[in-house]
């Protein structure tokens, strides 16, 4: 993909969130293929065709968040490592407005929000083809007061920019390299210790995540810091609940400069084997989508983004976090 296409791509996703109503329809025409597929995370899920597109998430959108914005933290295109093949772009970013209409259900409550969002597009001749995105719904409950979870584990921040400030169509770096770490500890992170919970290669000298990475993930799990944060804050709890996880199962894989992202729709097969984020172990089959975007340097992953489709995880264990929002007072 030509830089050209990428930044008509940039300056059209910005666009479809804060132009006019009325040049809506003509920037959507400009970057969006006419039959594009949106797969968009729970309550949304798949919508197909432009106008689809236009009337199920970006007319909602920029009703719910007053003078929206896009605000971009990372921004990356390469060809897609994986078969599922394409020229893809992958973004990290917020949605940026004041809450003023509901969401997906979500309450407002009239005051500045950031809608974190992860995002990969397949790109040909110049326009999007297919969307998968996982905007934090859960979060933006969180943000408007109303956060029907029984248990929270890391520390809930707003996804910051890398710490180098470079993760917008980035300039430097070893684009191939980047990928190579990242499956690298993808391909280990399989088998785990069920005691300590630890995996070959992640950490020391040789390993593939830096002593003072940073991972940062969605409602629920939230923040944390260094190897034993992640498994405090995250890892453990999760491995407890579901024990038998498979991963990576992925359709796309891409690498530009000190960046990497990943993503499966879904990545994890499991069974809810026992109890996590207040909800008891219900025995089921479940799948989780997932988004990972990582910064690299010098062979060590300092920075990891997570998105995860929680709303339809929950769905799965039979309870209805939107539901359970609005009816809080």
């Amino acid at each position: 993909m030509n830089k050209a296409d990428v930044k008509v791509v940039y300056d059209g996703l910005h666009q479809l969130v804060s132009v006019p109503d009325d040049a809506l329809d003509s920037v959507a025409a400009e970057i969006l293929a006419e039959d594009v597929i949106y797969d968009v995370a729970h309550p949304i899920n798949q919508l197909v065709g432009r106008a689809a597109v236009l009337d199920g998430f970006y007319r909602p959108l920029r009703a719910a968040l007053h003078a929206a914005r896009r605000r971009d933290e990372i921004f990356i295109q390469a060809p897609n490592r994986r078969d599922f093949g394409g020229d893809w772009i992958s973004a990290v970013t917020h949605y940026v407005g004041n809450f003023k209409a509901p969401l997906c259900g979500v309450r407002p409550h009239d005051s500045l929000v950031f809608l974190r969002s992860g995002e990969f597009y397949q790109v040909a001749d110049g326009k999007i083809t297919l969307a998968r995105l996982i905007p934090d719904f859960i979060d933006l409950m969180r943000q408007a007061r109303r956060l029907p979870l029984i248990e929270e584990l890391g520390t809930e921040i707003l996804f910051p920019s890398p710490a180098t400030h470079d993760g917008v169509m980035p300039q430097e770096g070893d684009s191939e390299a980047s990928l190579d770490v990242v499956e690298g500890m993808l391909g280990d992170l399989h088998v785990f210790d069920p005691t300590s919970f630890e995996s070959k290669s992640q950490t020391g000298d040789n390993g593939y995540w830096h002593d003072d990475m940073m991972w940062y993930g969605p409602c629920g799990i939230g923040s944390n810091y260094r190897w034993d944060g992640f498994v405090k804050d995250h890892r453990e709890s999760f491995l407890r609940a579901f024990p038998d996880r498979k991963g990576g199962n992925h359709y796309c894989r891409i690498g530009e400069g000190n960046y990497a992202a990943v993503s499966g729709w879904p990545s994890m097969t499991m069974t809810h084997q026992g109890d996590y984020l207040g909800q008891k172990a219900t025995g089921r089959a479940m799948t989780l989508r997932v988004m990972d975007f990582h910064r690299v340097a010098n062979g060590k992953i300092m920075e990891n983004w997570v998105l995860l489709d929680y709303g339809q995880l929950f769905e799965q264990m039979g309870y209805d976090i939107f539901a359970a929002h609005q009816a809080m007072d």
